[in-house]
């Protein structure tokens, strides 16, 4: 799979070579694999199924084929050539989520290989514009929602972490809940003039100010009984004592300021400082600036845009926003929520108010306990907690109906693997990515037929 470049720029990737490879695999193990295009060319989804022994509502296996763009100077290995280093699996989506998508088909190749038959039918879903796009899971529940109507669901998500010494499993997560996705964009104007007449009223350095303003700002700490539970789990699973005193000092707090100063402690001690600043609270993040045309000319207007991720049952995107403009009230500088097409501030804020509100997973279902039981077996050692994903998944069409959605990355990492996610020399460990597939396998061991 690594060696498909199945790159998406933002409007959709070329994914049918990647499909028609993994459907001969799905066919020489006789199962029916199904290519769904888009009306992008050779932009499309893959559907395989195996079929049940009985009319118990599927479970479906949600994998995309997609991934981000790379800069490949900036790569030590060829990044579409998977390339093993040093024990490691290199390659854009080695982690996100061509790894996971190889441990879920190869876990299920081998019961398949085995004679096993499943008391469900099992989809397979490869889907195409993950990343972005107007093709992916939504528009195929519009159009096929036949094809892919389902009891539960799995996909990307769960981190599962190491000890202090990067390697001995310590949390096993499965993520019932995704943070919230929201962009806003700063925007500063000034005086377009020739370049020879520097000026006090540049667009660039209004722009500048304001993002000095908000770049080590931190929103407020929240704990939802979703994050509680799982840094409540992490207090237990950690063997480094002093995380352990901050994690507990942080669930101990009673007032804001306590909470605050025991979250910049929980940062400050963890092994993974970027992913537990994120679980604390809405982030913001820089990805795109736009400004200027021509070296001659100082340009009239600098536009920012900022990814938003926010908690679900924390701080409301419209609070975030409230907050956010009044820190850059004298910047002057304008704050734009980045809703859809024709859609007003209002109208977005209200669907994020919906989204922010809706209900984890749950964790009463046969898949959450066989992810739980899959764990208990693999990595006995480990602790295994429930969580919130720091960043999106293609589950809407699913839990916007009810139906339960959860997420794992099958293998453990250090932090060093994980910030590769949507970086450069992006990887996961052989050992690991083995003992991930043999999660997997014991995952779907609980729905084999006896």
């Amino acid at each position: 799979m690594l060696a498909f470049d199945t790159q998406n720029f933002g409007d959709g990737g070329v994914t049918r070579p990647h499909a028609e490879m993994l459907k001969a695999v799905w066919g020489s193990a006789g199962v029916p694999a199904e290519i769904v295009p888009t009306p992008k060319k050779d932009n499309v989804h893959l559907i395989a199924r195996i079929e049940g022994t009985t009319a118990a509502a599927p479970l479906l296996l949600l994998g995309h084929s997609d991934v981000v763009p790379v800069e490949r100077d900036k790569w030590t290995v060829d990044p579409f050539a998977g390339v093993v280093r040093g024990g490691e699996i290199y390659g854009r989506g080695a982690l996100d989520m061509k790894g996971a998508n190889a441990a879920f088909v190869t876990a299920l190749l081998r019961h398949l290989k085995e004679g096993g038959r499943f008391d469900r039918d099992i989809i397979v879903l490869t889907d195409c514009d993950e990343e972005s796009g107007p093709y992916g899971s939504r528009w195929l529940a519009e159009h096929h929602w036949d094809k892919i109507n389902a009891g539960m669901v799995l996909t990307e998500g769960g981190w599962f972490l190491a000890q202090k010494d990067r390697t001995t499993p310590m949390l096993i997560t499965v993520t019932r809940q995704d943070k919230v996705y929201f962009n806003i964009d700063l925007v500063a104007d000034g005086t377009a003039t020739h370049s020879s007449k520097p000026n006090p009223d540049s667009a660039i350095a209004k722009l500048s100010r304001a993002v000095t303003a908000v770049d080590t700002w931190l929103a407020p700490v929240t704990l939802t009984p979703v994050t509680r539970e799982y840094f409540s789990a992490l207090a237990k699973a950690t063997q480094d004592d002093g995380f352990k005193r901050a994690l507990e000092l942080l669930l101990s707090a009673r007032s804001q300021q306590a909470r605050e100063r025991a979250a910049a402690l929980v940062v400050k001690r963890s092994s993974y400082p970027w992913l537990h600043r994120a679980l604390l609270r809405t982030t913001h993040s820089f990805v795109i600036e736009n400004a200027g045309y021509k070296e001659n000319v100082i340009p009239s207007t600098a536009t920012l845009r900022i990814n938003c991720r926010g908690v679900p049952g924390g701080q409301r995107p419209r609070d975030f926003l409230a907050d956010f403009r009044g820190r850059l009230k004298d910047r002057d500088v304008t704050v734009k929520l980045i809703g859809a097409p024709g859609e007003s501030e209002e109208d977005a804020l209200k669907r994020l108010d919906e989204t922010f509100a809706k209900p984890p997973s749950s964790i009463d279902s046969p898949l959450y306990q066989a992810i739980g039981a899959a764990a208990g077996k693999t990595y006995p050692d480990a602790v295994f907690a429930p969580a919130l994903f720091e960043a999106g998944t293609s589950l809407s069409p699913w839990t916007s109906r009810g139906i339960p959605g959860y997420g794992v990355y099958p293998y453990v990492l250090d932090n060093d693997q994980l910030v590769t996610m949507h970086g450069n020399d992006e990887r996961i460990s052989v050992a690991a990515l083995r003992q991930g597939t043999e999660f997997m396998y014991r995952l779907f061991d609980r729905f084999r037929v006896r």
